[in-house]
C-alpha cells in the first residue's frame, strides 16, 4: 500500500480553501491512501467556532471528499469537527475515512487534550471506543494526537487484528520529543506499521512542528517529513514485513490482558 503523509497548513475557519488544497494533493500524488492532520478541514485553533464549523457525517465536506475518492480511486483519512449523532449540540474531534467504494468511517478522539495550552475539554465530547477502519481487506487503527499516549488504545487495535495504525495530530513544538519517542514505540510493541501526520506552522499562539513520520512493524523509520514547513511524502506499507515482525517477536500472541 502506498501511503501519502500530507503535512499541510490549514487556513483557520476556511473549509473551502482547505478542501481545495487537499484535492490538489490527492490529484497530483500517486498513492492509495492519504493521511491528513488533526482538524485539517477547519484548522485546529478555531476555538469557539468549532460548534458552528462542525458538520454531520453526511455534510458538505465529507461529501466533497467522498466524491473525490470515488473519482480518483484513492482513499483519505482526515480530521474535522463532527456533530455528535446521539446528543444534539455536542461536537466530537473526529477522524473520517472515505474510500472509493463509497464507505464513510468515523473515529472520535477518546482523550481530548485539556491541559496546558489545550482546551479540547471545553468543546468536544470524548469518543467511546477504538473504531477500526477497513480498507482493501486491511484493518486500520486510528488515534488522534493525545490518544497515542495511552498504549491500551493501540494494543486494543492490535488485538482486533489491525494491520496499520494512523495518528492524526496537532502537536506543538513543545511536544516534539515525546511524540518522536512514542511513535516508533507503538510500532515496535504492537508489530504493525505506524504513520503520524502533524499540523505544521503557526495558528494563533501555537506553533505545530510538522515532523510527520512513519515506521514499519519492526519500529524502523520509513520516512520523515521536515519541521516547520509543508511537505508530502509517500511511503510503502509492506504487509509482508508485518508478518515477519510478528513471527520473530510475537508480542500480540503473548499478550495477556487479565
Amino acid at each position: 500500500m502506498r501511503l501519502a503523509l500530507c503535512q499541510l497548513k490549514s487556513v483557520l475557519g476556511d473549509k473551502e480553501r482547505n478542501l481545495e488544497r487537499m484535492r490538489s494533493v490527492v490529484e497530483d500524488t500517486n498513492a492509495d491512501l492519504f493521511l491528513f492532520p488533526e482538524m485539517n478541514v477547519t484548522g485546529y485553533m478555531v476555538r469557539d467556532r468549532f460548534m458552528t464549523l462542525a458538520e454531520d457525517i453526511d455534510g458538505e465536506s465529507v461529501s466533497y471528499l467522498g466524491e473525490l475518492s470515488d473519482r480518483t480511486g484513492k482513499a483519505m483519512v482526515f480530521g474535522m469537527p463532527l456533530n455528535d449523532p446521539e446528543n444534539l449540540g455536542l461536537v466530537t474531534n473526529s477522524a473520517v475515512m472515505v474510500t472509493p467504494d463509497g464507505r464513510v468511517q468515523r473515529y472520535d478522539k477518546m482523550h481530548p487534550a485539556n491541559f496546558g495550552p489545550f482546551e479540547e475539554g471545553l468543546y468536544f465530547k470524548p469518543g467511546k471506543i477504538p473504531e477500526m477502519f477497513l480498507f482493501r481487506g486491511k484493518g486500520i487503527g486510528v488515534c488522534i494526537c493525545y490518544d497515542i499516549f495511552f498504549p491500551e488504545i493501540c494494543k486494543a487495535y492490535a488485538m482486533q487484528g489491525a494491520d496499520l495504525l494512523l495518528c492524526l495530530a496537532a502537536s506543538p513544538m513543545t511536544s516534539r520529543t515525546s511524540f518522536e519517542r512514542l511513535i516508533p514505540a507503538r510500532a515496535l510493541e504492537n508489530t504493525y506499521p505506524v504513520a503520524y501526520v502533524n499540523n505544521v506552522g503557526a495558528q494563533l499562539n501555537m506553533v505545530f512542528f510538522g515532523g510527520s513520520q512513519a515506521y514499519d512493524a519492526h519500529g524502523r523509520l520509513l520516512g520523515k517529513l521536515p519541521y516547520l514547513r509543508e511537505a508530502v511524502e509517500v511511503v510503502d506499507i509492506d504487509s509482508q514485513q508485518t508478518t515477519v515482525a510478528r513471527r520473530s517477536r510475537p508480542t500480540i500472541r503473548d499478550t495477556h490482558l487479565g
